[in-house]
């Protein structure tokens, strides 16, 4: 599995927003799509909250690839 890790300077990062800056989708558009059709996880449980507050050491996982939050 390719793990991505995206660094933030603020006290989280909404799930949308995370796939976009991890490379995982190209579009916000997208992104609202593959997480209101369950195909994104957040620390291991499939989410369906395109505005879920990742915070440092969550991860986000879509299509066999992991975005990692480090704050």
């Amino acid at each position: 599995m390719k793990a991505e890790t995206v660094k933030i300077d603020t006290e989280f990062i909404r799930l949308q927003d995370l796939l976009k800056l991890g490379g995982l989708v190209s579009t916000g558009g997208m992104a609202k799509i593959v997480i209101q059709n369950g195909e994104v996880s957040v620390n291991g449980e499939i989410c369906t909250m395109r505005g879920k507050k990742l915070r440092d050491g969550d991860f986000a996982e879509f299509n066999g690839e992991r975005v990692i939050v480090e704050g």
